[in-house]
């Protein structure tokens, strides 16, 4: 009885002798492609190191600065709402 990796073989040889004629686009196809992953992959890391260098980068966050809130007026006790201030008469009750 044949095994996993008898069978294995067999079909190995079966696909090379049906596609003796493409494998020669294949393998072409596949250089190029390691090719431009290679020249991305290069591409990329320049990307990085200009980042690194201080240069802003395409796509990079900026945040600005909010104004800060303005003061507010701590409110009165409980027993001097809505009364005037004895120590300073021009202020208004809150």
């Amino acid at each position: 009885m044949l095994g996993i990796s008898e069978l294995a073989v067999i079909l190995l040889v079966i696909v090379a002798v049906l596609a003796v004629k493409r494998l020669p686009d294949l393998a072409r196809s596949s250089g190029k492609a390691a090719r431009i992953l290679k020249s991305e992959a290069k591409a990329m890391k320049e990307e990085s190191r200009q980042g690194v260098d201080g240069q802003d980068r395409p796509g990079q966050a900026v945040y600005y600065a909010t104004e800060p809130l303005p003061e507010q007026q701590p409110r009165p006790a409980d027993g001097q709402q809505g009364r005037p201030d004895p120590q300073n008469p021009g202020s208004r009750p809150i």
